[in-house]
Parts: C-alpha cells; structure tokens; sequence
C-alpha cells in the first residue's frame, strides 16, 4: 500500500522540494501551505504535468483546529498518515531587547507549537498502525545559536527537544522521529543578502557553497527509507558547524 505524507510549509523552499520528492516516489502527499496559495497550486500543477498527483490544502498548523483539520483530510481521504514533515517555519531577524511579546507567539506557535500539536493530530492513527516517520525540520541554530535570531533559535531548540524526547516514548511503537537542521541553504530566507554577504558566507563554509533545498530533501527521503535511525539531530551544512 502506497505511503501517505503530509508535508507543512510545503508551498516554497526546502518544503516544496520535500514534497516533490515524495510525490516522485510514489507517496501521496499532502501539500500544506497558509498564504501562499498560488505558489502550492502552481506545485500542484507542475507535478500534474509529470501525471503525478497531490493534493494541497490551505491551513495554519499554529492553530489546533486548522491543523486537526489538514490531518482529518489525509485520514478521511487515505486512511493513515505514514510519515508527518514539520516544515512550516518563519525568521526574526531583530535585536533580542527589541523583541515583543508579539514577536514571540508570532515565532513560537509557528515554528514550534505548529509542530507540537500536528505531532499530537498524527500520533494515534501512527501508533494504531504501529508505524511511523516524523521528521522535524529545524536549523543549525537550534544546535548552536544565533545572534539577532534569537527567537528563531529557541524555537529550532525546541523542536530539536521534542525530535528527542518524543523518539524515546514513540520508539516501542514503531515510530521514528528525527530532526534536520540544515545550514545555509538558498531559500527565501537569505533573500535579503547581498551579493558580497552571501559570498562571505560561502568563504565561510568548507565546503565552500551553499546548500539547495534539494540537499534537504535527499535527507528526508533517507531518513523514510531507513529503518533505525531515530532521535538524532542531522545537519547538512556544508561543514559550516561541526559538532
């Protein structure tokens, strides 16, 4: 029987490639996006011209019902959720005294509380099949920190927290759970940066580039093919940290 995913922030960047990774191998995906409707149906359509099919449905996984609902479509439609890629997430860039309360729901309930409750959504239909693959996109600043990011970095911490914790308690029942925390990568995220920032960002790498959301999403088809890796925190960066 073929594997039901579904993917949060799938519209753009390193969650759209996931997505036309997994649609590529056969999964049925479930595509997530909030505001950017265009961008997941022009996904939709691409792969459409390939006659690979997946389905998009609009949600913003920070609130419960509207993630309850995204996991209630792929139940309703396919009957389990095999594998669940938090991978909605947004950047603060600021000064850490200049951050509000505001600022931290707004980073908080969308990178890590998003991810909290869509694991609580899939977990029991996972643990009724006795099977499951949860993959947790983080970042590097999760691991080590980010000056001017700080909001950002906590969230990633904390997603890095529960990748650990929740391995442990779901491990007896089949279900892997596995953090990515990608380095540099060209997203829209670095849009920002100037040509000689990005350059001085490349000298800085090892490898010397920067990463494509295509490197993220080799991991994620990695990490669903494997059978016993779980709890671990996996960052492609190009070298840039080594821990």
């Amino acid at each position: 029987m073929e594997k039901v995913a579904i993917v949060t922030g799938a519209s753009r960047g390193i969650g759209r490639e996931i997505a036309k990774m997994l649609a590529k191998e056969g999964i049925k995906v479930i595509a997530n996006y909030n505001k950017s409707e265009e961008n997941a149906l022009d996904l939709q359509r691409e792969l459409q011209n390939e006659n690979i099919n997946i389905d998009i449905f609009k949600a913003d996984v920070s609130k419960r019902e509207e993630g309850r609902n995204l996991v209630q479509y792929a139940l309703n439609k396919y009957k389990k959720v095999d594998i669940l890629i938090n991978n909605a997430g947004i950047s603060e860039y600021k000064v850490f005294n200049n951050e509000t309360d505001e600022d931290w729901n707004r980073v908080i309930n969308t990178n890590l509380y998003s991810a909290f409750l869509m694991c609580q959504e899939v977990i029991p239909n996972m643990i009724y099949n006795k099977k499951g693959c949860i993959i947790n996109i983080s970042s590097i600043w999760g691991m080590v920190g980010s000056s001017l990011e700080v909001l950002y970095s906590i969230s990633k911490a904390g997603m890095d927290g529960l990748t650990k914790g929740l391995a442990k308690e779901l491990g007896p029942s089949n279900i892997r759970v596995n953090s990515i925390a990608p380095g540099a990568i060209d997203t829209d995220m670095n849009k920002e940066l100037t040509e000689e920032e990005l350059q001085q960002l490349e000298y800085e790498i090892p490898l010397g580039k920067i990463g494509k959301p295509e490197d993220i999403a080799k991991c994620v088809k990695w990490l669903i093919e494997d059978t016993f890796t779980t709890g671990q925190i996996i960052s492609p960066n190009g070298g840039w940290v080594i821990i």
